[in-house]
């Protein structure tokens, strides 16, 4: 890929950077970014190319011809959404909705591939057609899953799909990516314990207890991971909330107490020996202490399995860019899910990871934190990614 693209690119810089930090000021959650779809939408048409909107409820999708003729299609993904966090930043464009903010990224991921489309519109040098997919609702409410069973990839057919994400603690100027797994499958279950409850003074001896399930359980959980699951295989069970009883009646026992969790896999069995195993310890101990448990396990995002194929292509367009040297082509699976898993389920492709920085003393701050911030020094650099697979794909 020659320098004169990223050259080109950095021409479009204040204005990648004035997009994205419009996006960061006005966050929008899962289903509800009507005014960066909008935005998405308006820029994609003065630019000149052929949009759809409303895909998925604020889904946006956005096709470009080009010049040369040829059948090929691709698709080209990011995402829209942002997430219920509180910033803490203090950057002069922090987020101006209280608790919610861009704390993954996505406002510079819908940035980059706009500068994508801008510089391919006005140079439509390839065979085929690109379809940019802005996608709504990825953290945890699978607009993903919603955009494929709506049809995207009927209504614009492609012969492969690929998506990006920024990685801090990944020097700049790197990616790093894998064929076969790469993201684990991602499922939350919530467990309710109910005993009969009582006096936690007068009347203890008369209550069945579900806190003593409880802690049991919270401990017995590990065990799945530790005696259950083989020990060359990977598997996280994770407790986020539990809840019971009432904040000013520390003197009764609650009848009822709910646990909610998730669990991350990569192999179909592990997913299911999570299942069962979870069922069976909240079942059993609370049996045992005369409560009963009811258990609902949710299948949410499946693992994120790169194609071999679509991956080779990715690490060739990074190595175009940054050179052979800076990719990892090898990177470890990491536990993180990611909705893209579904458009990969449908069709082949590839995802990637773009190094976002890390400090001198190796400090950076991690997605879904409060002072996390997209850097915007990686805005050309990951618009120019698309641009050079599409020259791979297309070219």
């Amino acid at each position: 890929m020659d320098s004169a693209v990223l050259e080109e690119l950095k021409r479009y810089e204040p204005d990648l950077i004035a997009i994205r930090r419009d996006i960061h000021r006005h966050p929008e959650v899962g289903f509800e970014e009507v005014r960066t779809a909008r935005l998405v939408a308006g820029r994609l048409r003065g630019w000149g190319l052929e949009v759809a909107e409303g895909i998925a409820k604020t889904g946006v999708v956005a096709t470009l011809r080009g010049k040369r003729p040829g059948q090929r299609a691709i698709g080209l993904r990011a995402d829209l959404d942002a997430l219920h966090i509180r910033e803490a930043t203090g950057r002069d464009y922090a987020s101006e909705i209280p608790g919610k903010m861009h704390a993954c990224g996505h406002d510079g991921h819908t940035a980059m591939l706009l500068g994508a489309a801008r510089y391919l519109a006005e140079r439509p040098d390839f065979s085929g057609a690109v379809h940019f997919i802005f996608q709504p609702a990825e953290e945890g409410l699978g607009g993903g899953r919603a955009m494929v069973e709506e049809g995207l990839l009927d209504r614009f057919p492609v012969d492969a799909v690929y998506g990006m994400h920024n990685l801090p603690g990944l020097p700049v100027g790197e990616f790093a990516t894998r064929a076969g797994p790469l993201l684990a499958a991602s499922d939350s279950w919530t467990v309710t314990l109910r005993g009969s409850g009582g006096h936690g003074g007068a009347g203890a001896h008369l209550a069945t207890d579900p806190t003593i399930p409880l802690g049991h359980f919270v401990l017995a959980l590990q065990t799945i991971i530790g005696r259950n699951v083989p020990a060359i295989e990977t598997a996280v069970a994770s407790i986020g909330h539990v809840a019971g009883g009432d904040y000013g009646s520390p003197n009764i026992i609650p009848s009822e107490i709910v646990v909610r969790g998730t669990s991350r896999s990569y192999k179909p069995a592990i997913r299911d020996l999570l299942q069962k195993r979870i069922g069976e310890l909240a079942r059993s101990l609370a049996g045992a202490y005369g409560c009963s448990a009811d258990v609902d396990y949710e299948r949410r995002y499946p693992p994120l399995v790169n194609h071999a194929q679509q991956t080779a292509v990715s690490i060739a367009a990074a190595s175009a860019l940054v050179g052979a040297d800076h990719i990892d082509a090898d990177a470890p699976p990491r536990t993180g899910a990611e909705d893209f898993a579904f458009m990969l389920e449908a069709r082949p492709g590839g995802y990637i990871m773009i190094g976002a920085g890390v400090g001198p003393d190796g400090s950076y701050h991690n997605l879904h934190t409060p002072l996390y911030d997209f850097n915007d020094e990686i805005l050309t650099l990951g618009a120019g990614y698309w641009v050079s697979l599409v020259q791979q794909e297309l070219g």
